[in-house]
């Protein structure tokens, strides 16, 4: 039998708790002045005077197969929402992270390295500025002598062009002749309200802080080249010949996967229009980036999924023969329309996705770099699901994932985990998970491990780094289901995404919306889970059974408040199974005595917490009669 218990508490542990847990959250002091500015709140709310700033981005990109080199024209019309008068620009270009000088966080092999970012030319509002981007990181803070004040527009116009790196990471190339252009373009980068300009250097492992913008791209590329991107492809009329634009149109509202173009089409030259050069034009709404991907060899699949109120259309590009993702259209229609219904519940946003054969397995509004793994569909399948899993986190939510990897990254492994029940059952799943994600972290007992959660993911490296934004902070919230139960849960977490989605969240924003949409606080849980060095371990201290009573009394050594099962096996051989929410901590989060009663004798009790495993598991099991 598998239930909820409740059980009985020692009054003495009730007596022992006080009043920590009605205590606040510890809160740095730049995001208190933001609350006191009225920017933030402690319900969760944006505060009265929230803002931030937005950009009109039209560009028009030139990728030359020949040298492997961007080059591109834009003009950025910036708007400052903000109260301050912007003396300075600071310029975002994360593609120089591959220049010999960068700040990096890991060796770089020749074929990583670049000469980078070369400004061709410069104007800002009509005036025209010398700029030698020789010395530029991956960002730069630039005073041009102008003020942009409160409420008002600055014109950005940019000539400029970067080679390709010949390793490919994030971006790069795929093969010879196909290319994944990724952060492509000069942009400004986020000024906010708790710490103005964003200055910190990309090191090609942290992920990124952008800023919500309308983007127009031109993206011109020879004869037979095909080009996918962010958002929609508004000419298609004017690059692809008649055969294969009435297979791309009519893939837009098929269930069914579509060959759009084949891999003979590509190499007789029958898919793009064949003028010298083809202009592809896409045009994307609100959205925190833009990318595009060039190939004259991969091929084009195509197919939509109907969430009822619109359409969404999902396109793959591939080395043809791949086997994974020769379904890569069957996974996307069903992760898409499965996000959109069950977790997180909230409509798919925006009108496409496409996922290209790559070895990122990276993210992007709207596209996936996905490496391909032909013999290990579930792995492969997996990884789709994550990356497509970002769309919500950190896209939609506008989340600081340089500083607070672990409001986008844990997300999204938790969905990961949560698609995966119902794509291969939740028994399979779970020991995938647990071999995958949870064994690297939770057997590794080195002091990076227990760092903090709330501890910024840009101050941290090594499996800290990636324990830390992925499978603690995934854990976090899978135990914050199973406490509140999927109900409250779901209203909590549609209450946060309600208030932020579209602007830029930070973790105290997330603990008090949360805490208003569960109607609890839910500060003694944050304080447990995001502000201690806990981990995960359970000891079964003490087990008595008097007179058909039986008080079990665990001990919490590792210290997080985690959901488990309390299995007890019976002489006659029957077994009983008390589900144990993370509840049961709050009153004590280091001990805690079960009672029930019971006439049947007791051979053994166990303690499982399932994905929630254990550090020394040895000490999880008693039994009381051998």
């Amino acid at each position: 039998m598998i239930g909820r218990t409740i059980f009985n508490y020692g009054l003495t542990l009730l007596l022992l708790t006080g009043v920590a847990h009605a205590q606040e959250l510890y809160t740095p002091r730049n995001i208190q002045q933001a609350i006191e500015k009225g920017t933030r709140t402690k319900t969760g709310l944006p505060g009265k005077n929230y803002w931030q700033n937005f950009g009109k981005y039209d560009v028009r990109v030139q990728l030359d197969p020949a040298t492997k080199m961007v080059s591109g024209t834009e003009t950025i019309v910036y708007t400052n929402n903000s109260p301050d008068t912007l003396k300075r620009l600071a310029i975002r270009f994360v593609n120089n992270v591959h220049k010999p000088n960068a700040v990096r966080a890991a060796y770089a092999s020749d074929d990583y390295l670049t000469s980078g970012l070369k400004i061709k030319s410069f104007k800002l509002n009509g005036q025209v500025y010398e700029v030698n981007s020789k010395d530029w990181g991956t960002v730069k803070l630039g005073d041009f002598g102008q003020k942009i004040l409160p409420g008002s527009t600055a014109t950005l116009d940019i000539s400029w062009e970067y080679p390709l790196s010949v390793e490919s990471d994030r971006e790069g190339l795929l093969n010879a002749s196909t290319f994944y252009c990724a952060y492509s373009y000069p942009r400004v980068s986020v000024y906010d309200d708790y710490n103005g300009w964003d200055l910190l250097e990309h090191n090609g492992r942290q992920e990124f802080y952008n800023g919500f913008n309308d983007y127009q791209f031109e993206i011109s590329v020879p004869k037979n080249f095909v080009v996918w991107a962010t958002g929609e492809l508004t000419n298609a009329a004017d690059v692809l010949q008649k055969p294969v634009l009435d297979r791309f149109e009519k893939s837009k509202v098929s269930d069914t996967p579509i060959h759009i173009a084949t891999d003979a089409e590509m190499k007789a030259g029958k898919v793009t229009t064949q003028e010298a050069w083809n202009k592809w034009k896409f045009k994307a709404t609100y959205v925190p980036d833009f990318c595009f991907s060039v190939s004259d060899n991969y091929i084009w699949d195509g197919g939509s999924v109907d969430l009822g109120s619109k359409r969404v259309s999902v396109q793959s590009s591939y080395v043809t023969g791949t086997a994974d993702f020769e379904q890569y259209i069957g996974w996307q229609q069903y992760c898409i329309d499965w996000f959109s219904k069950n977790w997180p519940g909230v409509t798919y946003p925006y009108p496409t996705m496409t996922a290209v054969q790559g070895f990122a397995d990276m993210e992007y509004p709207m596209m996936i770099n996905d490496s391909s793994v032909p013999d290990n569909l579930v792995d492969a399948r997996q990884t789709a699901d994550h990356e497509i899993a970002h769309t919500y986190f950190p896209f939609y939510m506008g989340i600081n994932e340089t500083r607070y990897g672990y409001m986008d990254e844990g997300w999204a492994t938790a969905l990961e985990f949560w698609i995966g029940n119902a794509e291969i059952g939740a028994e399979k799943n779970k020991e995938l998970f647990k071999d995958a994600r949870v064994k690297r972290y939770i057997f590794d007992p080195s002091t990076e491990e227990d760092q903090p959660l709330i501890t910024m993911t840009s101050q941290l490296s090594g499996l800290g780094y990636g324990n830390n934004a992925y499978i603690k902070a995934a854990l976090s919230y899978i135990a914050l289901r199973d406490y509140l139960g999927d109900e409250l849960f779901k209203k909590a977490l549609h209450h946060y995404m309600e208030l932020w989605h579209g602007k830029h969240p930070t973790p105290w924003d997330f603990f008090y919306s949360i805490n208003a949409g569960a109607g609890q606080n839910l500060n003694w849980y944050w304080k447990n889970w995001y502000f201690t060095n806990n981990y995960i371990d359970l000891k079964v201290n003490d087990f008595k059974q008097l007179a058909g009573k039986n008080t079990l009394t665990i001990t919490n050594v590792g210290g997080f408040a985690i959901p488990f099962d309390v299995l007890i096996t019976y002489t006659d051989g029957s077994v009983e199974t008390k589900h144990q929410t993370p509840s049961i901590w709050q009153h004590n989060e280091k001990q805690v005595i079960l009672t029930w009663t019971s006439t049947k004798k007791v051979k053994n009790i166990t303690l499982d917490g399932g994905i929630f495993m254990d550090y020394t598991a040895k000490d999880n099991s008693r039994d009381v009669i051998k």
